[in-house]
């Protein structure tokens, strides 16, 4: 019998914890939440002020039988599921489940998964908070109700088995809304001018900007003000009016928050956010190490906050000046997101002296690739800053200025270990100028008009997004990765690269949403939400007068909505191709795997077919249309029109304009997936043999 019974979520928590702990204590697994609401229906008694019905989540029932048996024959009941309101949730449910020994069962949280986090958390038990878990219970309530009223206004409009949800539904209007400022933007002209110039005595060549006239910025709109501006330096002299010297620091990034950790490993290692959010999960449930055996070696990763711990400050220190050296050490703090529950620390190694490369062999590729990517940018975060010399140089031609700038690094400090990504393309970090004077001549080498169009927004990739949620307030970091998840696998956006498009579908029921639904479906009420489940969380509301508040409007919304789109048909879009069945004009459909041609004689003619694409590069091999078809697995291929008839091209691989093809790109569809991880093998070997050995990510 054992004397303590611990209960956490997943069997690998249970395999780490349990060396902690003493042989009288056993540690089992509720395998994630054991109670939900029913699928089948909304499971909500609305009339008895929103009480939730529970059921037990089938196929649990053994599982279930098997946790009341250790409950019983234990003396102390540890529920040590994570440390957040799902966890909170989850340690309610289970303590419901086992509420015949509710003297025994007491709450435990740790934020690391480490020996003394875990003996100190045990020392230190405290009753289920019962503030979090209706944080969980009103955001649960809330998308359901949303949900199970709205999806059926789909299913009549547009399709079956479609559905809405409260986030989701917000971040596909923020994609569409994108779409939609991309296809109405008009480019504008715009003209750059480059003098490039060299330094007589050391005989440097650099380049420098058109600035203005005057020392007053001008913009070139069109040739005609580029040629004026040509005319009127024809013959100048290049003066240095004035040189400035100085120093510039750059500061490490704070340690990495959720979203902050998504957005990097989507940049820098083009992960998805699911796949990040697995494999950090599993670096905090524990990894086996060598001589160490299995431990937890990340902090928790749900939070938003960049607060660390003294300890793990200290720890820091000691690991930065053993490694690097007493003048790469600076102790810093980080200031928290006003909205930031701040509940957690920030995501960082539990171990200081586990670096990355010590224990690369005990972890897959993917795990240390993340595993680097976090204990680099935590111990950046605890260095000094990058020192630069810079130099900003006026020079003058007829009264006209350009301007140059360049920099050198003096001291590298954070930059030796981690660079945080960006979106945008990076800015060369070194570029060093000539030792310039005042009132030296320059020579004139060339000047090199260039002419330019602004360019329309960029579309959302899965980190910009993820950055674009967070600054509107709109979900937390638990919600971001399933969210984008959801809406990928409903078809209302897909991935083109690394960019998020609306599909048809998408538009079509962001539309409807957005026009009947605009006090729930739109960004400032969800980001008011989420301050009320915050204000929950504290104890300074009640969630089910939240949910109280909420639902009497929505319910005559709801009605309203129903009733206006009773007589209102959807038409489908007619398109200019005809049936060769009946001669009738085909319309586009949605269907599972997105757009196709159907015939509007439905069902007396049942023809259809799938919507061709092509590209604007010809065939390599007979100059035919090339067409873009997808595989079963969503994967794009590149197939001739005259395939099979006289050609025979077909790959993977886009085709490029005057490129000759190599039959060895012939596609075997039977064997895409082994394919595909090969074909990644070699790009990774290739990388891998042209990057040169570095710590730096």
């Amino acid at each position: 019998m054992a004397e303590k019974l611990v209960i956490v979520e997943s069997p690998a928590k249970a395999n780490t914890i349990k060396k902690f702990l003493g042989g009288s204590t056993k540690v089992v697994a509720s395998m994630g939440h054991i109670r939900d609401l029913p699928k089948s229906k909304l499971g909500i008694d609305v009339e008895h002020d929103f009480e939730p019905q529970y059921i037990n989540i089938r196929g649990k029932g053994d599982l279930i039988k098997s946790l009341k048996k250790d409950a019983k024959e234990a003396k102390k009941v540890y529920i040590a599921t994570d440390p957040d309101r799902e966890g909170e949730a989850i340690a309610w449910h289970l303590a419901n489940i086992l509420s015949s020994e509710k003297d025994k069962i007491t709450r435990v949280t740790f934020n690391e998964i480490t020996k003394n986090a875990v003996q100190s958390a045990i020392k230190k038990p405290r009753d289920i908070d019962i503030n979090l878990v209706d944080a969980q219970q009103a955001r649960r309530v809330l998308d359901r109700i949303v949900g199970y009223k709205i999806s059926p206004v789909l299913w009549k409009k547009v399709k079956r088995g479609l559905s809405a949800g409260r986030v989701q539904s917000v971040a596909v209007k923020l994609i569409v809304d994108r779409e939609e400022e991309i296809e109405k933007f008009i480019p504008e002209e715009y003209w750059n001018l480059y003098a490039l110039l060299e330094d007589k005595e050391s005989k440097k060549q650099f380049e420098a900007k058109f600035y203005g006239k005057n020392l007053k910025k001008q913009e070139i709109h069109n040739k005609e003000e580029v040629d004026k501006i040509l005319e009127n330096i024809k013959q100048a002299k290049y003066i240095v009016e004035e040189v400035k010297k100085g120093e510039k620091k750059r500061t490490p990034a704070p340690p990495f928050t959720t979203s902050t950790m998504q957005q990097e490993a989507s940049r820098k290692l083009g992960f998805t956010l699911k796949k990040t959010m697995s494999i950090a999960q599993g670096l905090y449930e524990g990894v086996k190490i060598e001589e160490r055996g299995t431990i937890g070696l990340i902090t928790y990763m749900r939070t938003d906050s960049t607060r660390i711990s003294e300890v793990a400050r200290t720890a820091a220190k000691e690991q930065i000046i053993k490694t690097y050296g007493e003048e790469y050490y600076e102790n810093r703090y980080y200031k928290t997101n006003k909205d930031s529950q701040d509940a957690h620390e920030a995501i960082r190694p539990t171990y200081a002296d586990l670096e990355p490369d010590q224990i690369k062999s005990s972890l897959t590729n993917d795990q240390y690739k993340l595993y680097k990517l976090i204990y680099n940018r935590f111990m950046a975060s605890q260095m000094s800053s990058a020192i630069y010399d810079t130099m900003a140089v006026t020079i003058n031609a007829n009264d006209y200025n350009f301007k140059a700038n360049g920099q050198t690094i003096r001291f590298k400090g954070f930059m030796t270990l981690y660079v945080e990504g960006t979106d945008a393309k990076e800015q060369e970090e070194e570029n060093m100028l000539p030792n310039l004077k005042e009132k030296e001549e320059l020579t004139l080498k060339k000047l090199n008009p260039k002419q330019s169009f602004t360019e329309p927004p960029a579309r959302y990739t899965e980190a910009s997004l993820v950055k674009a949620l967070e600054e509107k307030g709109i979900g937390r970091p638990s919600t971001y990765s399933p969210t984008i998840t959801t809406i990928l696998e409903r078809r209302y956006i897909e991935k083109n690269q690394k960019q998020l498009v609306p599909t048809e579908l998408g538009k079509i029921v962001n539309k409807l949403l957005t026009e009947n639904f605009q006090d729930v479906i739109n960004v400032q009420f969800t980001a008011k939400i989420e301050d009320e489940f915050d204000e929950i969380a504290e104890g300074k509301e009640q969630w089910k007068k939240m949910i109280r508040e909420f639902y009497g409007p929505f319910e005559k919304e709801i009605e309203k909505v129903e009733k206006e789109l009773e007589h209102v048909e959807l038409v489908d879009e007619v398109s200019d191709i005809p049936c060769e069945k009946c001669g009738r004009m085909m319309v586009y459909k949605y269907g599972r795997y997105g757009k196709f041609l159907a015939c509007p004689g439905y069902p007396e003619c049942k023809n259809a077919k799938p919507i061709v694409e092509t590209i604007d590069v010809p065939c390599p091999k007979c100059g035919g249309k090339v067409q873009v078809r997808k595989t079963k697995r969503r994967r794009n291929y590149y197939i001739c029109e005259n395939n099979p008839k006289s050609c025979d091209y077909i790959s993977w691989n886009k085709p490029k304009k005057g490129e000759k093809w190599n039959p060895e790109e012939k596609i075997d569809f039977k064997n895409e997936k082994t394919e595909k991880k090969k074909k990644t093998t070699r790009t990774t070997k290739k990388a891998k043999s042209k990057t040169t050995k570095s710590k730096k990510i």
